[in-house]
């Protein structure tokens, strides 16, 4: 029967008449879950609220996109009983978000975050020489297990990372943009605009001598390569690289496709707190939205 129904009465999507029916809605608390990665949601997220729906989200557009917008939605939410939660944005059901807004809304003060955050570069570089393997074909194996996108090089180009890097920065109270958070592409220059990803894949060997070196020169001084994001709050600026750590560091103690988040503050100073675990996949990332659906009726005085 919902299929006949669904035949003849579906509407095509209105995000303005898809909140003005949840508004009128007589139940008290609605909340919208936009789980997907378009521009198009982040866009209504203050009208929504500006109707009494809460938002919640691991979408990273809103959070990493343009700084008035985003101020505007924070300065709403401050302002009103209409709530905004996005742990899902870094790490996934990591407690990452949360951590760093314990810090800060206590007391703290962050000197500097440090992490890997993208699970394919994680399972790249925790790959890439412990065994014969070149580069290209690490790569080659990690798109055959299904850890990067179609096309690897929107993982390599860094560009998910500075999204992560500009979250986390705003959320230390910096007024960073994302296009002013320098990358470090690992896509070599004449492959940034090849066609396709299969052309990517077979001329990725011209290059695995460059990774190589690197690679080398990092074993030579007892260290790994570790692909990072950087906040830094004293110099108020963010950074995505490739960067060389020894191999006593907890980054290079990483195995499968795991991110690391460090934070360095006045309180966590000699002995940084570190939060590890799977930071990617569809059940880890359900289970942050859910966290913050939970939160979400802890706020709306659900029982504690």
């Amino acid at each position: 029967v919902w299929k006949d129904t669904l035949s003849t009465e579906a509407q095509d999507l209105d995000y303005g008449l898809l909140a003005d029916h949840l508004a009128k809605n007589p139940i008290p608390n609605e909340v919208i879950l936009d789980c997907t990665a378009s521009d198009e949601p982040p866009k209504q997220y203050l009208n929504w609220m500006k109707k009494g729906i809460n938002v919640i989200t691991p979408n990273k557009k809103l959070n990493s996109g343009d700084l008035s917008q985003y101020l505007a939605l924070k300065q709403y939410q401050r302002s009103s009983y209409t709530h905004f939660f996005y742990e899902g944005t870094v790490g996934a059901g990591l407690p990452v978000i949360f951590t760093l807004q314990h810090l800060v809304g206590s007391g703290d003060k962050v000197k500097r975050i440090e992490g890997i955050f993208s699970g394919t570069l994680s399972y790249i570089f925790n790959t890439f020489g412990t065994d014969s393997r070149t580069f290209s074909e690490v790569v080659i194996a990690a798109k055959e297990a299904g850890y990067t996108e179609p096309d690897p090089r929107d993982d390599l180009a860094g560009m998910d990372v500075a999204r992560k890097v500009t979250i986390l920065a705003r959320e230390c109270g910096l007024n960073l943009e994302l296009e002013n958070v320098p990358i470090q592409s690992l896509v070599p220059e004449p492959l940034q605009t090849v066609s396709s990803a299969e052309e990517y894949l077979q001329r990725l060997p011209e290059f695995d001598g460059e990774m190589q070196k690197l690679l080398d020169d990092a074993e030579q001084a007892g260290e790994c390569l570790r692909f990072v994001g950087v906040v830094d709050p004293v110099n108020q600026s963010g950074s995505v690289e490739l960067r060389r750590y020894p191999k006593d560091h907890p980054f290079a103690q990483l195995s499968g496709s795991d991110n690391i988040i460090s934070f360095t503050t006045e309180r966590y100073s000699e002995q940084p707190l570190i939060i590890r675990g799977p930071g990617a996949g569809a059940e880890v990332t359900a289970g942050g939205v859910f966290s913050d659906l939970l939160r979400l009726s802890a706020y709306l005085g659900a029982p504690s």
